[in-house]
């Protein structure tokens, strides 16, 4: 149909991949699917995924997302894909994968990282050579790891790819990284835009690593066109072309609008992020706020919790509730929870710095300790970890008009609420709750009018797909406010005596 352009958006998270069919057109969404992955856990806070569930889960929440469409696969334009950030994943000559790939939440390579950290002069040092801090959960340590830990392995290694430039590679062949998603690999200078080749040759004279470099590409630049093998396995037109892609927290920018400055995305999904639109590369003093690039043509200032839907997922297990029935109870108990505080560090922590805290939890009475106390401490110390690095965020120069939420937890009105008070600012969330792969799909339209030049810029492209949905729009209650800040303060004091 000449009246519709279709395109495909995947995000590949850790729990799953999740795709969805826009028409750039209409803005509307058509379609969407979904499949899940499983993970590699292990001692030492090992955390990996096998990338062949990835392709597996790509393929099937494609089929799904054409099917609930209604619409041919050959009337793909383009194809966007959405990435977990700071993943390892090493191919061979051959394109073959070497190993497991080694997922941001792990921590297994915290020691390697303190080294790498002193190596550039500690985090003072981190910032002035590259613009970030390098935190356990990035790329860069997990290389050194590789060296070490398994040197058989390190010695084939051909390609040093994120888990969406893998994605592509293996959609068109072709090896290379955009710069969103490339800030967090902790070799790459996010005020400059290049590989920091002279710290992969400290880590390796060899000059191996230096020479497995994806090449580096612009957010509006197509990688190519699909694989016809690939295309078919799909469903797929092979004329579509496959974008630059992105980051997942880049992708969820552009899925929310946050392409200008003023709008601040807050993400509650496994873990919590929140990120705002920079046209400049303020680096903050701050090591927490990673001042990532967008995969937009600007910067993304951004601070990632550990811990969010994992921590509250595993208190909802422990009572087997289902999601009303917790919601159910968080509201029941009143704000701070009768005195019990949770830090919900049970992933270790990245916002506040500490990777190898455990969760905790404080305050506990003969009266106190209920079911309901228990819900609501959770969703309480999550999102005061959210808060904290908000404040962060602020005191860098952002401002804060209205927050976007997204992820699984910014379906709960109850969450919202807290949200808007904790945050003293209104919340609201997008139609789309699955923003990155709305983003995705929105930035293959736009690298696909760029490759034609003419047609629509990213602009207007978000004006027309990216929908608020008025009926979450949640205003803070001033009570709610006054109330919430000696608990936060009460949550820094813990944090603190860690």
């Amino acid at each position: 149909m000449a009246n519709q352009q279709l395109f495909l958006g995947v995000d590949c998270g850790t729990q799953g991949s999740k795709a969805v069919i826009l028409d750039a057109l209409s803005g509307e969404v058509l379609g969407q699917g979904a499949a899940s992955h499983s993970l590699i856990s292990g001692a030492n806070g090992r955390r990996e995924q096998d990338t062949g569930q990835w392709l597996e889960a790509f393929t099937r929440a494609t089929r799904q997302a054409l099917l609930a469409a209604g619409v041919d696969g050959q009337s793909i334009l383009g194809i966007g894909v959405s990435g977990q950030q700071h993943g390892l994943v090493l191919l061979d000559q051959q394109g073959e994968v070497l190993r497991p790939a080694k997922l941001w939440c792990d921590t297994e390579t915290t020691a390697e990282n303190d080294r790498l950290l002193k190596q550039l002069g500690g985090e003072a040092g981190s910032l002035e050579r590259l613009g970030v801090v390098i935190a356990p959960g990035y790329t860069v340590s997990k290389l050194l790891w590789t060296l070490e830990q398994h040197p058989d392995v390190f010695s084939r290694i051909a390609h040093v790819l994120l888990p969406h430039d893998y994605l592509n590679f293996w959609l068109t062949g072709r090896c290379c990284s955009e710069f969103g998603d490339a800030s967090g690999t902790g070799y790459f200078n996010v005020r400059t835009r290049q590989w920091d080749v002279q710290l992969l040759r400290d880590i390796d004279p060899s000059g191996r690593l230096q020479g497995a470099l994806p090449e580096l590409i612009d957010a509006h630049q197509a990688v190519g066109t699909i694989l016809p093998g690939i295309a078919e396995q799909l469903g797929i037109n092979p004329q579509a072309l496959v974008s630059s892609g992105g980051g997942d927290n880049m992708m969820g920018a552009i899925g929310t609008g946050n392409i200008r400055p003023g709008a601040i995305t807050m993400s509650l999904g496994s873990s919590g992020t929140v990120y705002a639109y920079a046209d400049q590369p303020r680096v903050s003093p701050d090591a927490a706020v990673a001042t990532f690039c967008s995969s937009s043509g600007g910067w993304l200032p951004l601070i990632c919790t550990m811990n969010l839907t994992n921590a509250t997922g595993v208190v909802r297990e422990l009572f087997d509730l289902d999601l009303n029935h917790f919601n159910d109870l968080v509201a029941q108990a009143p704000i701070g929870a009768e005195g019990v505080s949770m830090l919900p560090f049970l992933n270790g922590e990245r916002v506040p710095a500490l990777p190898h805290a455990s969760g905790s939890l404080l305050g506990l009475t003969m009266s106190n300790l209920t079911r309901a106390n228990l819900c609501r401490a959770v969703v309480e110390g999550t999102t005061f970890g959210l808060r904290y690095g908000l404040d962060l965020l602020r005191q860098n120069g952002l401002q804060s008009r209205s927050i976007c939420l997204i992820g699984g937890g910014s379906k709960s009105a109850v969450w919202r609420q807290m949200v808007a008070d904790i945050m003293n600012t209104p919340v609201i969330c997008t139609e789309q709750r699955e923003a990155a792969a709305l983003g995705a799909a929105i930035q293959a339209a736009w690298c696909t009018s760029s490759a034609s030049g003419n047609g629509d810029s990213l602009a207007d492209l978000c004006a027309r797909c990216v929908k608020l949905d008025p009926a979450s729009q949640t205003l803070p209650d001033a009570d709610h406010v006054q109330a919430f800040e000696p608990v936060y303060q009460r949550y820094r004091q813990h944090v603190a005596a860690l």
